[in-house]
C-alpha cells in the first residue's frame, strides 16, 4: 500500500462505491517525503475517521466461528472497508485544504463499547511539485 506511494485497488466497499474512491491518484506514503517529488507545502493534518459496527446478525455468526478459532472473515471485511472509507475521507479532508498529497500516514482505531469499533486515517497534508 504505501510503497509505492499510492493505494487502491478494484473491490467495492459495502455501500457500492469502488473501494479507495479517489485513492488510485493520490499520491500517500507512510514516509517523510516523496523522493521523486518535491514537498513545496505543508498545509496541516488531514484526517478521515469512521464508525462501524458489525451488527447483530453478523456479530453473532463472528462470535460462533471464533469459537473453533481462526480468521474471523465477517471483522477482516469491516476494518478492511473501514480503512478504505477512512483514507478516501482523509483524502478529501487534504483537497479541502489544497493538498494533493499525503506524507507520514497512519491509522489508529479503538472500541466503543462492545461493538463498534472506531479507525482513524490522518497524516500531513502536503502541496508536492513536478516530479524530478
Amino acid at each position: 500500500m504505501m510503497g509505492s506511494g499510492q493505494y487502491g485497488d478494484s473491490q467495492d466497499t459495502d455501500d457500492g462505491r469502488p473501494a479507495g474512491g479517489t485513492v488510485a491518484e493520490f499520491p500517500i506514503t507512510t514516509a517523510l517525503e516523496f523522493h521523486e517529488r518535491p514537498i513545496e507545502a505543508s498545509l496541516g493534518i488531514a484526517y478521515g475517521l469512521i464508525v462501524r459496527s458489525i451488527g447483530l446478525g453478523r456479530g453473532f455468526t463472528a462470535a460462533v466461528r471464533s469459537l473453533a478459532g481462526g480468521e474471523i472473515k465477517q471483522y477482516t471485511r469491516l476494518v478492511e472497508d473501514s480503512r478504505r472509507q477512512a483514507i478516501d475521507r482523509m483524502i478529501e479532508n487534504a483537497q479541502i485544504l489544497g493538498a494533493n498529497g499525503i506524507v507520514s500516514m497512519r491509522f489508529d482505531s479503538s472500541e466503543i463499547g462492545q461493538q463498534m469499533t472506531e479507525i482513524v486515517a490522518y497524516g500531513s497534508a502536503v502541496r508536492l511539485g513536478p516530479r524530478r
